[in-house]
């Protein structure tokens, strides 16, 4: 590992200070601390920033507001998040083990990189680690990658299973910097590749993630998170589903839908959520509103199957939503 030096910040002014300087921040270390040992990400300057009071979990004028240091096991088992929010304990449990959980922020785990092999080889093209050297994944091994938002220069899946349930929920996000407090949605955070995969989301630079802050949508505590990947214990989707029905007698009145594993950033299906309004909540609706999921997906050889999985996978995400509305 490459030597770097350690702070810890006292205060917000202080770890903004330090981040206007170059310092990077560090809560859990669960994704930076694995990236500085494989010599992925060489930062000379860490600020710890766990001693800030940002890990609180309650109710803000009816919004579900956590703090950005919040774990991700404290989200989980929270009464308020299980009972209200079902959708975002469900991703939270089958994102990572509970050793990562009991450690994993939940800030960290909005802006974890990606986990495409060839990100973390360093002797391999790569164009979010290198920018200009291409994308050894497009002609290697690239069954996970995705078949939503790619271009030519990356076709890294996006990794994070809580981002999609937050997506879907219409979540917010507010972030604190040197020009101040700004908030948008969760899913605006993140960036499509294009032709700089580099930059991945759109904070500026020296920003932090203080808040996630969810609206109390009237399919909030139906939601439902399935996760489809090549093993059962821990690892990273292939296919998921994050969907939420809002159904009075027999008929959806409102849906909320998105997917993780597919796309380079979490992906919402809007355009499905949209046909789904006024339609009766069975299998043929739900069939053809997978049908509406996978119209634009663009595959590459190794990945063909991930459409139909894609297809299989927000089908029975969307039975198991009407079962619980």
């Amino acid at each position: 590992m490459m030597p770097f030096t350690l702070e810890t910040a006292r205060s917000e002014a202080d770890a903004l200070r330090a981040a206007a300087q170059g310092a990077r921040f560090i809560a859990g270390g669960t994704t930076l601390v694995d990236l500085m040992r494989e010599h992925v990400e060489q930062p000379v300057r860490l600020v710890d920033i766990n001693a800030l009071p940002l890990s609180q979990i309650g109710i803000d004028a009816d919004v579900l507001a956590i703090g950005a240091l919040a774990r991700m096991a404290d989200v989980a088992a929270h009464p308020l998040v299980t009972r209200l929010h079902p959708l975002i304990a469900e991703s939270i449990v089958e994102g990572a083990t509970p050793q990562l959980r009991n450690m994993a922020s939940i800030g960290g785990n909005l802006l974890q990189r990606v986990r495409c092999p060839y990100f973390r080889m360093l002797d391999a093209a790569c164009n979010k680690r290198d920018p200009g050297s291409g994308c050894a994944a497009n002609e290697g091994r690239h069954g996970g990658h995705a078949i939503l938002g790619r271009s030519e220069h990356c076709c890294a899946a996006h990794p994070s299973d809580l981002a999609v349930a937050l997506v879907a929920l219409d979540a917010t996000v507010r972030v604190r910097g040197a020009h101040g407090e700004r908030e948008f949605p969760v899913e605006a955070l993140y960036r499509l590749p294009g032709d700089t995969p580099h930059l991945e989301h759109t904070l500026e630079p020296g920003e932090m993630i203080v808040e996630i802050r969810v609206p109390p949508l009237p399919w909030s505590t139906t939601g439902r998170y399935l996760k489809v990947r090549d093993r059962e214990s821990y690892e990273f989707a292939l296919v998921s589903a994050a969907a939420a029905l809002q159904v009075r007698d027999g008929v959806i009145a409102g849906a909320r839908l998105a997917c993780g594993g597919v796309g380079t950033r979490p992906w919402r299906m809007r355009a499905a959520e949209t046909w789904l309004r006024g339609h009766p909540a069975n299998r043929s609706s739900f069939e053809a509103a997978a049908a509406i999921c996978i119209a634009d997906a663009s595959p590459l050889p190794g990945n063909r199957f991930k459409v139909e999985l894609l297809r299989r996978t927000v089908i029975r995400t969307l039975e198991l939503a009407g079962e619980r509305s």
